[in-house]
């Protein structure tokens, strides 16, 4: 993957985010109930937090095929 390949994915990881934790999904999960004993909106903020960090680690760190 090239270096401007891998540009236009960092951006688009980084839009991805912008949109994650954004209204609409942070509504769907502001809810009162419990995912193994801890809140379901603290289980999907840190979540889609790790998957994008763990998507951008991908990106940055895959080698040029």
């Amino acid at each position: 993957m090239n270096d401007m390949r891998k540009a236009q994915a960092c951006v688009a990881l980084c839009l991805l985010g912008a949109l994650l934790f954004n209204y609409p999904f942070l509504a769907l999960f502001n809810r009162a109930a419990l995912f193994f004993g801890i809140p379901v909106f603290y289980v999907y903020l840190f979540a889609a937090w790790g998957v994008l960090i763990a998507l951008m680690a991908y990106v940055i760190e895959r080698k040029d095929e």
